[in-house]
């Protein structure tokens, strides 16, 4: 293992080298298999799985949908093209919300009397990761590495209608080993892919890894800066009360906050979490935590969403956490009602 020093241009916050740790291949630990990396309802499956036992839905004329296994080729290879072939992991996927069926030929059958090839099935819903396994640094003693993805779901294909754009979502951004979250950015994420050929998809998920290529070194070190940023247990304590208040705040005054994606679910979860959690909670301590930490227990509350809306939900904890760091620093007080 090396390390290489990155170093980023003085922008007044960016002040250090970027330490990336390159893994040798022979000995990279994110080639094993992380599961969970999203806990919401929803189940692992393989690749074989989805090449050879799922169906691939159509539209009303009878022309193809883009298939979820197809999704997730296409957009590994837009990766390898950016950080090397060989240098993508292969993808963990869950998918969600199947879709049962049967071959024309057993349509009188009982349902206990169905032979597996009498059966048909496809998943509304998908989300898969890969990791980068040439690029991992350290935040607060936690590895985390350069990781994409992506999620889509055919409810919003409109299926019953000619064939058109399909949505999808691509990301990259960091995740932390320790639980298994991902921290995404702005300039991180893309909300949602048009795309009718898998020429699209490769297109504009090139394009979206390529420009976070170039912020990749800013971008962990304005993660790391959150680190320096503290809140003590009476300001965490505000900001829960200011989210739960959020949810009921006539929509005049949530336009005039920033967007918030987290309901009572996700904060419930992240007082729990807060409490008990070892990495990121309040400790033995006074009850302070970084906004490294908040960003955390936010993240880690949100892996119960849908799979579907995992990516804008967690690319919101950590917009939310900048924001409060921001509040603190005196740089940008946009969030700071969060914490009045």
């Amino acid at each position: 293992m090396a390390n290489n020093s990155l170093m980023v241009p003085n922008n007044g916050i960016i002040t250090q080298p970027v330490a990336w740790e390159v893994q040798e291949a022979l000995h990279d630990p994110y080639t094993e298999r992380h599961p969970n990396f999203i806990e919401g309802p929803s189940n692992e499956i393989s690749m074989e799985e989805l090449t050879f036992k799922n169906i691939i839905p159509t539209f009303s004329d009878n022309s193809l949908t883009i298939s979820h296994q197809k999704f997730i080729e296409t957009t590994r290879k837009a990766a390898e093209v950016i950080f090397g072939a060989g240098n993508v992991t292969t993808a963990e996927t869950r998918c969600s919300h199947p879709i049962i069926g049967r071959i024309p030929s057993a349509q009188h059958k009982k349902a206990s009397e169905l032979r597996d090839d009498e059966k048909t099935i496809f998943y509304q819903r998908l989300a898969w990761i890969a990791h980068i396994t040439t690029l991992t640094s350290s935040i607060n003693g936690q590895q985390v590495s350069l990781t994409i993805g992506g999620t889509r779901s055919y409810h919003e294909d409109k299926l019953y209608a000619r064939q058109n754009p399909q949505h999808f979502r691509v990301f990259i951004g960091f995740r932390v080993r320790v639980c298994s979250n991902l921290m995404l950015t702005t300039d991180g994420v893309s909300d949602n892919l048009l795309c009718m050929t898998e020429a699209d998809i490769f297109q504009k998920a090139f394009e979206l890894f390529n420009r976070f290529n170039e912020v990749k070194e800013s971008t962990l070190y304005n993660l790391e800066a959150l680190n320096n940023t503290w809140l003590s247990q009476e300001q965490f304590c505000k900001i829960i009360g200011r989210l739960r208040l959020y949810q009921a705040l006539p929509n005049t005054q949530q336009k005039a906050l920033p967007q918030i994606l987290l309901g009572d679910s996700v904060v419930n979860a992240a007082t729990k979490e807060y409490i008990k959690n070892p990495n990121f909670g309040m400790g033995d301590g006074d009850g302070s935590i970084s906004c490294w930490q908040l960003m955390q227990l936010l993240n880690e509350a949100v892996k119960n969403s849908y799979s579907d809306l995992w990516i804008a939900r967690n690319a919101n904890c950590t917009s939310f956490a900048s924001g409060i760091a921001n509040a603190l620093n005196g740089t940008d007080n946009s969030y700071g009602w969060f914490l009045n």
